[in-house]
């Protein structure tokens, strides 16, 4: 059984980056934006419609699923779809190789199919504003806090709809870091570490 280590994350708290260092220096692929392509090509949705609804969902969306008998079908069975192949390459990306991937409910998906490392990385709302302001700069008329907020509402109610879990609950993860008070790198050694121990 391969070796998978899965990163859920709170949106501008470097998971993605941290994956991208560790799979750097374990010598594995890290699937995040290589997954929408994959999922894209399984499914023959845009990518930009993946990347959109493969990992968030709004209250809107939620009140549409529940009322799926009454309304919108197609857009129901769109999202079912997507989550199918979502789920397909997860587990095909797991048993064809070691690797890192970030989101999408990947740690849910693999807790029976594979050795997974399940990792969360979160930071402070001020550390997380500082760098979404500098990596992304000034791209919205809301508040830094306003998206950090939105994003991760967005992001904890796609997982809580798919995993029936918390998203951010320490009880669903092997380990949880504050990449803001240990630093990208460290994070980056003790995953490492977690990894060639396991």
């Amino acid at each position: 059984m391969n070796k998978i280590i899965t990163i859920g994350r709170e949106f501008g708290s470097g998971g993605r980056t941290i994956a991208k260092m560790t799979g750097e220096q374990l010598g594995i692929p890290v699937y995040d934006n290589e997954l929408l392509a994959k999922i894209a090509e399984e499914s023959g949705f845009a990518k930009e419609y993946i990347s959109e609804k493969s990992e968030h969902t709004s209250l809107g969306d939620l009140v549409a699923r529940g009322l799926s008998g009454f309304g919108n079908y197609t857009q129901m069975t769109a999202d079912a779809y997507l989550w199918k192949m979502q789920r397909k390459v997860i587990i095909e990306l797991a048993e064809k190789e070691p690797c890192i991937i970030v989101g999408r409910c990947a740690d849910y998906i693999l807790r029976d199919k594979a050795d997974c490392l399940k990792a969360f990385i979160y930071a402070s709302l001020e550390k997380r504003a500082e760098r979404i302001t500098t990596v992304y700069g000034d791209v919205s008329k809301e508040t830094p806090e306003k998206r950090l907020r939105d994003k991760d509402k967005r992001r904890g109610a796609f997982y809580s709809y798919y995993t029936d879990m918390a998203w951010g609950d320490p009880h669903n993860y092997n380990i949880c870091l504050d990449s803001g008070a240990l630093g990208f790198e460290k994070c980056r050694d003790i995953l490492c570490s977690l990894y060639t121990e396991k």
